[in-house]
């Protein structure tokens, strides 16, 4: 495969990994602002099929494409780093944001059609929010490294 297909991969791992966390944050926010049940309760639905279509195929393309880039590179630093906050972030989700993500989903189907949203699922809500942040904020130094290379 040659290094500007893998490249083109990696963009467009990158678009969708980054668009994809983006986008679901302002659904989630914006659902979660209704406080209606039905609205919170299809966004919250949504949001876990979307990070399996999108967040792990874009987050599968960054690490396959990636690791076969870093074979023609020498140790540069700011390689390193974009590693070291990808795989952060990474932990971040699968520590923190799917295990909530998860527990928002089973408290979204008990009040998807209706009724009271559990005050549980607004502390996850919060939880989720502050993670989430930390855990975009991580791969958005990471296009700005891998685009200026600045260390």
């Amino acid at each position: 495969m040659s290094y500007e297909l893998l490249k083109v991969l990696h963009v467009f791992g990158a678009v969708v990994f980054l668009g994809n966390i983006v986008v679901t944050a302002l659904w989630k926010t914006l659902a979660d602002r209704t406080g209606d049940p039905i609205v919170i309760g299809f966004a919250q639905r949504l949001i876990t099929v979307t990070d399996v279509a999108f967040t792990a195929t874009g987050a599968t393309l960054l690490v396959v494409s990636g690791s076969v880039m870093t074979t023609t590179h020498a140790h540069v630093m700011w390689l390193t780093w974009g590693i070291a906050l990808f795989a952060a972030s990474g932990v971040l989700w699968v520590a923190v944001l799917i295990p909530v993500q998860i527990g928002q989903a089973r408290l979204a189907r008990g009040f998807r059609y209706g009724g009271e949203i559990p005050a549980g699922y607004w502390r996850l809500s919060t939880v989720w929010m502050v993670f989430g942040i930390v855990a975009t904020a991580l791969p958005l130094v990471n296009v700005y490294l891998m685009v200026a290379k600045p260390i």
